[in-house]
């Protein structure tokens, strides 16, 4: 019988920074023009984070009935590893997703932003299919688009856009900057995989780059939130610069990237690049909100 750490162990809780980022920065942008909605705020974040749970569990039953999460280092992998059945793990993305739906719906009913319910269909389609269906685009490299749409630019705007009704410059610049981290996220994630990625023919941008290649866009990627707090604070805000410290907690996983880390090595830096998200995330928002 699968126990609540393993269940928690598989939703991947270093990933759910990914979640709380673009929230927390979507909603200082909109503090910053005059708007700001509590409950629209704790919606959106119920969204974000049940969305992300709800992949997780997806991608290891998808990887598992497939066999290609046999041998992988990392977190546990419910279904690869046995603990869990495939049916159990595929009611779990299930139930996550129905939670990021109802959330969704609510969210949509108060701001009244209909056209959203089209945007929140397509990101419960986009979380099945990264790893399920026929042909899972990100066994064929396009993971990092959808997590830069959807974990940036769709869940920062549409978190604005539900309490401001508009969406200024600062929102814009937070949704590239938090996109750029939720990637990074991913792209470490994939780094660490890939020999075995490449063994059962899973080709991740990691394993179309190559290793080299892949460290390097690892860093880029921690060093776009900077570049984005410098268009924030002219374009919105000085107060936007507050955001410049999350530079700290980058620091060390991406000399441990640059370092050559394989491996477990870098299972440790996953919880680090969301620490760093995290921090972005939350000091970009205030600095929104604070320039109001």
């Amino acid at each position: 019988m699968t126990t609540p750490a393993q269940w928690v162990a598989g939703a991947r809780p270093r990933t759910l920074p990914a979640a709380v980022a673009p929230v927390a920065a979507g909603t200082g942008a909109a503090v910053g023009v005059g708007g700001g909605d509590a409950v629209a705020a704790l919606l959106a974040l119920v969204v974000a984070l049940a969305l992300q749970v709800a992949v997780n569990y997806a991608n290891d039953y998808s990887d598992g009935v497939r066999g290609t999460d046999a041998d992988r280092v990392g977190p546990l992998r419910l279904v690869g590893s046995g603990v869990a059945s495939p049916r159990s793990v595929l009611a779990a993305t299930g139930a996550a997703f129905a939670v990021a739906a109802v959330a969704g719906v609510s969210l949509v009913v108060r701001s009244g932003r209909w056209e959203l319910l089209a945007v929140g269909a397509l990101a419960l389609v986009a979380a099945w299919t990264y790893t399920g269906g026929r042909r899972p685009y990100g066994y064929g490299g396009l993971g990092e688009v959808a997590v830069f749409v959807f974990f940036g630019l769709v869940a920062v705007l549409g978190t604005t856009w539900t309490q401001a009704d508009r969406l200024p410059p600062g929102a814009w610049a937070a949704a590239v900057g938090v996109g750029a981290g939720a990637c990074a996220l991913l792209v470490v994630n994939n780094l660490r995989d890939i020999p075995t990625d490449a063994l059962v023919g899973k080709r991740t941008l990691a394993v179309r780059l190559g290793d080299h290649r892949t460290r390097l866009l690892f860093v880029a990627l921690l060093v776009t939130p900077l570049a984005c707090t410098l268009v924030a604070a002219a374009t919105a805000t000085p107060w936007a610069l507050l955001a410049l410290p999350a530079a700290v907690p980058a620091l060390r996983p991406a000399r441990t990237v640059l370092g050559g880390a394989v491996g477990r090595a870098l299972v440790p830096v996953l919880g680090a690049t969301g620490v760093a998200g995290l921090a972005y995330g939350l000091l970009l928002g205030a600095g929104l909100a604070l320039g109001r």
